[in-house]
């Protein structure tokens, strides 16, 4: 009996590709939740980080943002079936994650091994530099991969960039000018902006307007308000439901709380629309 409810809430939704169900979304939801508290504890008590003088704020998260974006380019490795057998779920969610997780600390300990041994004279530049060099590697193998199977919309590919940037420019200007939240021009704030922008704009074109691909909306509460809306573009005023009261709380508790555990749900939070939203984009411009 358990192992029919694993199958069916948690195996075959990956191993088929279907939708997101409650379970499966409430899991991963748990799962992020003890995920951001267990780094929050690794951070706050570890003498290691400590001794070499990385701590979680503003600039270590700016540094994370390469890796959120390996995530999303990462997936569209299995989503193109560049690699097959059971070493494709590797790279669906939720074990990617894990994946990434163990990469993000391989990259911390061998800079701050580097920088204790004076090898490196600042930790956060190599640490955004490999973050880089292995998106690059990632896209590279991507756009070969693409130019062999004669899939590589340049349109799409400006497009929903510039879609997401319109739409974050909309919402800036209300909260800074409307609002009068002069905290928005944050660089953390604006990352949040651009990618809960990019992930509804990617949705919004792929399930409106791609010329060959028929997608679908594999999370539950927004496949539920397309099919009652009757159009993706739901997502824009979905996400800004969301956006402003987040951004207005995590202004409002940024003193109080402990800095690591708030920049920690801060990068949380922009993870779960850059990475979908880059996925997504990278996914239309190949045609898989």
């Amino acid at each position: 009996m358990i192992s029919d409810f694993i199958y069916k809430y948690y195996i075959d939704p990956v191993k088929y590709g279907e939708p997101y169900n409650i379970v499966e979304t409430i899991t991963y939801a748990i799962i992020l939740i003890i995920g951001v508290y267990l780094l929050y504890r690794w951070f706050s008590n570890s003498e290691w980080l400590s001794q070499r003088g990385i701590k979680l704020d503003s600039a270590f998260i700016l540094a994370t943002l390469p890796y959120v974006v390996l995530g999303g380019v990462l997936r569209v490795i299995q989503d193109a079936g560049m690699v097959t057998g059971d070493w494709q779920y590797l790279i669906v969610t939720p074990p990617i994650y894990f994946l990434l997780f163990f990469f993000v600390l391989a990259m911390i300990f061998i800079g701050g091994t580097l920088k204790k041994n004076g090898l490196i004279q600042n930790f956060l530049s190599f640490y955004a530099l490999a973050g880089c060099m292995a998106v690059l590697v990632v896209s590279l193998i991507l756009f070969s991969w693409g130019m062999v199977h004669g899939h590589i919309d340049l349109y799409i590919l400006g497009i929903i960039p510039l879609m997401a940037v319109t739409a974050g420019v909309l919402v800036w200007a209300c909260m800074r000018y409307l609002l009068k939240w002069e905290y928005v021009n944050d660089p953390l704030f604006l990352a949040l902006i651009f990618g809960q922008m990019l992930d509804a704009s990617a949705t919004s074109y792929g399930l409106t307007f791609h010329p060959a691909v028929h997608y679908i909306e594999q999370h539950v509460v927004g496949s539920n308000l397309i099919e009652m809306t009757g159009t993706a573009f739901v997502m824009f005023p979905l996400k800004l439901v969301v956006l402003f009261p987040a951004i207005y709380i995590m202004q409002l508790y940024r003193k109080e709380a402990n800095q690591a555990f708030w920049h920690l749900v801060l990068l949380a939070m922009i993870v779960v629309g850059l990475a979908p939203g880059i996925r997504d984009m990278v996914r239309m411009v190949l045609y898989v």
